[in-house]
């Protein structure tokens, strides 16, 4: 269970102010229509991050388990670092006509490429030996930040403190990173 629970924690944490997030804002603002968008998030997640979980397992099989805990803690540690950076987004998305729950799919999944909870669930993958859980762990996670910020928008980011949930994401994500080099 530890392989679901604990990237889900540290996936909700590390999505609070990323630019996934932000996107989320605005495709409920733009487009209006929250089922599709949530839909949409879901299985763009879901495909993203199983591609990372892929990738993240099959790293684990090249190198041994000593060196796996030194990259992984080490990896965990520098998300940390990462998280205490606010995101921003690029350019403002453009609104396909191909309806709000492709263009979100779409949209959501570039957004997600390169992203720190993309890196974080391939280090996930590599980690645990069980990566469908990671997947599904790492989806919810992205799911738990992102649903209620399509539903309640802007009025619930200017009600939490950013600050706060990154100094509290960055040190999850420290913490992990000792815990996995001191053989956790």
């Amino acid at each position: 269970m530890e392989a679901f629970i604990t990237p889900a924690l540290l996936v909700a944490l590390a999505e609070i102010g990323d630019k996934t997030q932000l996107l989320s804002f605005v495709l409920a603002a733009k487009l209006r229509r929250p089922y599709p968008i949530i839909a949409g998030i879901f299985v763009a997640t879901l495909l993203n991050h199983a591609l990372a979980a892929t990738v993240g397992t099959w790293l684990a099989s090249l190198i041994s388990a000593e060196m796996l805990n030194w990259v992984v803690g080490l990896s965990f540690i520098c998300f940390g670092l990462w998280a205490l950076k606010p995101d921003q987004l690029d350019s403002d998305p453009r609104i396909l006509g191909a309806g709000v729950f492709v263009t979100t799919l779409i949209a959501f999944f570039l957004a997600e490429m390169g992203d720190k909870t993309q890196f974080a669930t391939v280090a996930l993958a590599a980690h645990y030996d069980e990566m469908t859980l990671v997947v599904l762990g790492t989806t919810l996670g992205m799911m738990i930040a992102n649903v209620p910020a399509v539903w309640l928008g802007e009025a619930l980011a200017h009600r939490i403190n950013m600050q706060w949930v990154r100094w509290f994401a960055a040190a999850s994500f420290v913490l992990m990173g000792c815990w996995t080099l001191t053989g956790g």
